[in-house]
Protein backbone atom coordinates (compact mmCIF):
# COMPACT_ATOMS: atom_id res chain seq x y z
CA UNK A 1 0.00 0.00 0.00
CA UNK A 2 1.30 3.61 -0.66
CA UNK A 3 2.45 5.81 1.90
CA UNK A 4 0.22 9.17 1.35
CA UNK A 5 0.32 12.34 3.64
CA UNK A 6 -1.82 15.11 3.75
CA UNK A 7 -0.75 18.44 4.01
CA UNK A 8 2.26 17.30 5.50
CA UNK A 9 0.78 14.56 8.14
CA UNK A 10 0.65 11.00 7.54
CA UNK A 11 -2.60 10.43 6.57
CA UNK A 12 -5.32 9.03 3.80
CA UNK A 13 -8.25 10.92 3.65
CA UNK A 14 -9.16 14.77 2.77
CA UNK A 15 -12.33 17.21 3.60
CA UNK A 16 -15.42 15.89 1.71
CA UNK A 17 -15.63 19.83 0.28
CA UNK A 18 -12.62 19.86 -1.39
CA UNK A 19 -12.81 20.62 -4.96
CA UNK A 20 -10.02 18.74 -5.83
CA UNK A 21 -12.27 15.89 -5.39
CA UNK A 22 -15.36 17.98 -6.12
CA UNK A 23 -14.59 19.51 -9.72
CA UNK A 24 -10.81 18.23 -10.60
CA UNK A 25 -9.85 21.75 -9.56
CA UNK A 26 -5.78 20.95 -9.20
CA UNK A 27 -2.64 20.31 -10.80
CA UNK A 28 -0.85 16.70 -9.85
CA UNK A 29 2.82 16.07 -11.58
CA UNK A 30 4.46 12.16 -11.21
CA UNK A 31 8.19 11.96 -10.18
CA UNK A 32 10.59 9.47 -10.51
CA UNK A 33 12.99 8.79 -7.94
CA UNK A 34 16.33 7.40 -7.98
CA UNK A 35 19.11 7.25 -5.93
CA UNK A 36 17.24 9.03 -2.77
CA UNK A 37 17.03 12.02 -5.55
CA UNK A 38 13.85 13.08 -7.18
CA UNK A 39 14.83 13.52 -11.09
CA UNK A 40 14.03 16.85 -12.65
CA UNK A 41 12.70 18.05 -9.30
CA UNK A 42 12.81 21.59 -10.79
CA UNK A 43 10.93 21.47 -14.01
CA UNK A 44 8.18 19.42 -12.49
CA UNK A 45 7.96 22.14 -9.93
CA UNK A 46 8.34 24.88 -12.40
CA UNK A 47 5.56 22.59 -14.30
CA UNK A 48 3.56 22.75 -11.12
CA UNK A 49 3.46 26.52 -10.77
CA UNK A 50 3.08 27.64 -13.89
CA UNK A 51 -0.22 25.06 -13.89
CA UNK A 52 -1.70 26.66 -10.57
CA UNK A 53 -1.38 30.31 -12.06
CA UNK A 54 -3.21 29.35 -15.15
CA UNK A 55 -5.61 27.82 -12.63
CA UNK A 56 -5.70 30.81 -10.80
CA UNK A 57 -4.67 30.28 -7.62
CA UNK A 58 -0.73 30.37 -5.76
CA UNK A 59 1.00 27.19 -5.25
CA UNK A 60 2.76 26.11 -2.07
CA UNK A 61 5.82 28.06 -1.74
CA UNK A 62 8.08 26.06 -3.55
CA UNK A 63 10.79 26.01 -1.99
CA UNK A 64 9.83 24.41 0.81
CA UNK A 65 7.72 22.03 -1.15
CA UNK A 66 10.73 21.01 -2.87
CA UNK A 67 12.39 20.25 0.75
CA UNK A 68 9.59 18.00 1.49
CA UNK A 69 9.70 16.11 -1.72
CA UNK A 70 13.06 15.24 -1.06
CA UNK A 71 12.61 14.27 2.49
CA UNK A 72 10.51 11.63 0.97
CA UNK A 73 12.64 10.85 -1.61
CA UNK A 74 15.26 10.38 0.91
CA UNK A 75 13.38 7.56 2.48
CA UNK A 76 11.62 6.07 -0.75
CA UNK A 77 15.54 5.71 -2.05
CA UNK A 78 13.85 4.55 -5.31
CA UNK A 79 10.33 4.18 -6.76
CA UNK A 80 7.87 6.85 -7.87
CA UNK A 81 6.36 10.30 -5.91
CA UNK A 82 2.86 10.82 -6.76
CA UNK A 83 2.08 15.28 -5.45
CA UNK A 84 -1.44 16.06 -6.22
CA UNK A 85 -2.53 20.08 -5.39
CA UNK A 86 -5.95 21.24 -4.91
CA UNK A 87 -7.70 24.59 -4.53
CA UNK A 88 -8.73 23.18 -1.23
CA UNK A 89 -12.00 23.41 0.73
CA UNK A 90 -15.34 25.25 -1.14
CA UNK A 91 -18.42 25.86 -1.57
CA UNK A 92 -21.09 23.81 -3.02
CA UNK A 93 -20.65 25.99 -6.56
CA UNK A 94 -18.19 26.28 -9.23
CA UNK A 95 -16.88 30.37 -8.08
CA UNK A 96 -13.82 29.70 -6.48
CA UNK A 97 -12.88 31.03 -3.06
CA UNK A 98 -10.80 34.28 -3.06
CA UNK A 99 -8.63 33.27 -0.58
CA UNK A 100 -8.11 29.62 -0.82
CA UNK A 101 -6.43 27.06 1.37
CA UNK A 102 -4.09 24.70 -0.79
CA UNK A 103 -4.69 20.62 -0.11
CA UNK A 104 -1.55 19.12 -0.86
CA UNK A 105 -1.31 15.24 -1.16
CA UNK A 106 1.72 13.20 -1.42
CA UNK A 107 2.12 9.69 -2.06
CA UNK A 108 4.67 7.25 -1.98
CA UNK A 109 4.70 4.87 -4.95
CA UNK A 110 6.72 1.36 -6.12
CA UNK A 111 8.02 1.37 -9.86
CA UNK A 112 5.48 -1.15 -12.28
CA UNK A 113 7.70 -3.72 -12.52
CA UNK A 114 6.94 -4.42 -16.08
CA UNK A 115 8.34 -0.86 -17.15
CA UNK A 116 12.06 -2.61 -17.39
CA UNK A 117 10.83 -5.01 -20.38
CA UNK A 118 8.78 -2.10 -22.29
CA UNK A 119 12.34 -0.57 -21.98
CA UNK A 120 14.42 -3.13 -23.09
CA UNK A 121 11.89 -4.80 -25.97
CA UNK A 122 9.84 -1.85 -26.47
CA UNK A 123 5.82 -1.83 -26.72
CA UNK A 124 3.06 -1.33 -29.37
CA UNK A 125 0.18 0.80 -29.62
CA UNK A 126 -4.08 0.55 -30.42
CA UNK A 127 -5.84 2.97 -31.37
CA UNK A 128 -8.37 4.48 -29.19
CA UNK A 129 -11.85 4.87 -30.07
CA UNK A 130 -12.35 8.08 -27.71
CA UNK A 131 -11.26 11.07 -28.52
CA UNK A 132 -9.35 14.52 -26.57
CA UNK A 133 -11.76 17.54 -26.91
CA UNK A 134 -10.36 20.43 -27.74
CA UNK A 135 -9.74 22.93 -24.91
CA UNK A 136 -6.84 25.15 -25.09
CA UNK A 137 -7.02 27.52 -21.72
CA UNK A 138 -6.08 23.57 -20.57
CA UNK A 139 -4.04 22.16 -22.98
CA UNK A 140 -0.50 21.14 -21.87
CA UNK A 141 -1.27 21.06 -18.17
CA UNK A 142 -1.59 17.46 -15.81
CA UNK A 143 -5.16 18.86 -14.06
CA UNK A 144 -7.02 16.80 -11.50
CA UNK A 145 -9.83 16.38 -14.50
CA UNK A 146 -8.93 13.01 -16.16
CA UNK A 147 -12.49 11.62 -17.33
CA UNK A 148 -11.22 11.32 -20.78
CA UNK A 149 -8.46 8.75 -19.70
CA UNK A 150 -10.94 7.18 -17.63
CA UNK A 151 -13.00 6.66 -20.63
CA UNK A 152 -9.80 5.23 -22.33
CA UNK A 153 -9.08 3.12 -19.90
CA UNK A 154 -12.23 2.04 -19.96
CA UNK A 155 -12.00 -0.60 -22.93
CA UNK A 156 -9.72 -3.70 -23.15
CA UNK A 157 -6.52 -3.77 -25.16
CA UNK A 158 -5.98 -6.42 -27.25
CA UNK A 159 -3.21 -9.11 -26.64
CA UNK A 160 -0.59 -7.28 -29.14
CA UNK A 161 -1.14 -4.02 -27.64
CA UNK A 162 0.27 -2.61 -24.62
CA UNK A 163 -1.04 1.07 -24.16
CA UNK A 164 -3.82 3.31 -26.31
CA UNK A 165 -2.69 6.13 -28.71
CA UNK A 166 -5.16 8.98 -28.51
CA UNK A 167 -6.00 11.67 -31.42
CA UNK A 168 -8.38 14.48 -30.88
CA UNK A 169 -11.41 15.15 -32.28
CA UNK A 170 -9.60 16.24 -35.27
CA UNK A 171 -7.94 13.09 -35.84
CA UNK A 172 -4.51 14.44 -34.96
CA UNK A 173 -1.83 12.09 -32.84
CA UNK A 174 -1.85 13.78 -29.50
CA UNK A 175 -0.01 11.05 -27.49
CA UNK A 176 -0.45 7.92 -25.44
CA UNK A 177 -2.53 7.16 -22.57
CA UNK A 178 0.46 7.62 -20.24
CA UNK A 179 2.96 9.24 -22.31
CA UNK A 180 4.33 11.77 -24.79
CA UNK A 181 5.42 10.25 -28.42
CA UNK A 182 8.10 11.31 -30.98
CA UNK A 183 8.51 10.33 -34.19
CA UNK A 184 12.05 10.04 -36.50
CA UNK A 185 12.71 11.40 -39.69
CA UNK A 186 16.19 10.97 -40.91
CA UNK A 187 17.89 13.69 -38.65
CA UNK A 188 14.36 15.63 -37.75
CA UNK A 189 12.19 15.08 -34.30
CA UNK A 190 8.67 15.67 -34.25
CA UNK A 191 6.30 15.62 -31.47
CA UNK A 192 2.75 16.91 -31.14
CA UNK A 193 2.04 20.19 -30.92
CA UNK A 194 -0.15 20.25 -27.61
CA UNK A 195 -1.61 24.00 -27.87
CA UNK A 196 -5.38 22.32 -27.94
CA UNK A 197 -5.10 19.07 -25.40
CA UNK A 198 -3.09 16.24 -24.13
CA UNK A 199 0.19 16.83 -21.29
CA UNK A 200 3.44 18.41 -21.70
CA UNK A 201 5.49 16.03 -20.00
CA UNK A 202 8.53 17.04 -17.94
CA UNK A 203 10.41 13.92 -19.96
CA UNK A 204 9.07 15.62 -23.22
CA UNK A 205 10.83 18.67 -22.46
CA UNK A 206 14.03 17.14 -21.61
CA UNK A 207 13.85 15.18 -24.56
CA UNK A 208 13.12 18.17 -26.70
CA UNK A 209 16.19 20.23 -24.60
CA UNK A 210 18.51 17.49 -24.94
CA UNK A 211 18.10 16.82 -28.64
CA UNK A 212 18.38 20.24 -29.48
CA UNK A 213 21.91 20.25 -28.04
CA UNK A 214 22.75 17.23 -29.79
CA UNK A 215 22.19 19.55 -33.26
CA UNK A 216 18.65 17.69 -33.95
CA UNK A 217 16.35 19.53 -35.86
CA UNK A 218 12.99 19.10 -33.48
CA UNK A 219 9.52 20.44 -34.35
CA UNK A 220 6.22 20.56 -32.54
CA UNK A 221 3.55 20.34 -34.89
CA UNK A 222 0.29 18.69 -35.79
CA UNK A 223 0.56 15.25 -36.33
CA UNK A 224 -0.83 12.73 -38.52
CA UNK A 225 -1.86 9.08 -39.01
CA UNK A 226 0.11 9.79 -42.10
CA UNK A 227 3.08 10.86 -40.69
CA UNK A 228 3.60 8.49 -38.34
CA UNK A 229 3.37 6.11 -41.42
CA UNK A 230 5.93 7.66 -42.59
CA UNK A 231 8.39 7.53 -39.55
CA UNK A 232 11.75 5.65 -39.81
CA UNK A 233 10.95 5.20 -35.48
CA UNK A 234 8.25 6.05 -33.07
CA UNK A 235 9.23 6.62 -29.28
CA UNK A 236 7.38 7.49 -25.96
CA UNK A 237 8.25 9.72 -23.42
CA UNK A 238 7.66 9.90 -18.99
CA UNK A 239 8.94 10.53 -16.09
CA UNK A 240 8.64 6.97 -14.84
CA UNK A 241 9.49 5.12 -18.26
CA UNK A 242 12.25 7.59 -19.56
CA UNK A 243 12.37 6.40 -23.44
CA UNK A 244 10.55 3.05 -24.76
CA UNK A 245 10.48 2.33 -28.56
CA UNK A 246 7.23 1.60 -30.20
CA UNK A 247 7.50 -1.76 -32.19
CA UNK A 248 4.22 -1.61 -34.11
CA UNK A 249 0.56 0.66 -34.04
CA UNK A 250 -2.87 -1.19 -34.47
CA UNK A 251 -5.76 0.69 -35.82
CA UNK A 252 -8.57 -1.42 -35.52
CA UNK A 253 -11.02 1.10 -36.88
CA UNK A 254 -9.21 1.15 -40.77
CA UNK A 255 -8.24 -2.60 -40.14
CA UNK A 256 -4.26 -1.68 -40.44
CA UNK A 257 -1.59 -2.45 -38.38
CA UNK A 258 1.77 -0.13 -38.82
CA UNK A 259 5.33 -1.81 -37.80
CA UNK A 260 8.78 -0.91 -37.03
CA UNK A 261 11.63 -3.58 -36.91
CA UNK A 262 14.86 -1.27 -36.31
CA UNK A 263 14.62 -0.16 -33.04
CA UNK A 264 15.79 3.49 -32.55
CA UNK A 265 18.48 3.74 -29.40
CA UNK A 266 16.80 7.30 -28.40
CA UNK A 267 19.04 7.48 -25.19
CA UNK A 268 22.42 7.35 -27.12
CA UNK A 269 21.79 11.30 -27.96
CA UNK A 270 20.50 12.05 -24.25
CA UNK A 271 22.66 13.76 -21.32
CA UNK A 272 24.39 11.14 -18.76
CA UNK A 273 21.26 11.57 -16.65
CA UNK A 274 18.74 10.72 -19.26
CA UNK A 275 20.62 7.78 -19.60
CA UNK A 276 20.62 6.71 -15.82
CA UNK A 277 16.83 7.24 -16.06
CA UNK A 278 16.04 5.31 -19.32
CA UNK A 279 18.52 2.21 -18.25
CA UNK A 280 18.12 1.69 -14.25
CA UNK A 281 14.35 0.49 -13.87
Amino acid sequence: MALVFVNGQSENTIQALDRGLAYGDGVFATMRVSNSQVMFIEAHLSRLNQACLRLGFQPPVLSDLQSRLQKHAQSLGEGCIKLLISRGVGGRGYTAPSNPTITEVISLHEIPKHYQGWQQQGISLSVSSVQLAKQPLLAGMKHLNRLEQVLIKQYELTAKADDWLILDTDNHVVETSMANIFLVKGNQVITPKLSDSGVAGVMREQVINTLLDNHFAVMATKVTMDDIKNADHVFITNSLLGMVNINSIIDRQVNASLSWTTHYKPWQYTTPLLTQLTLSL
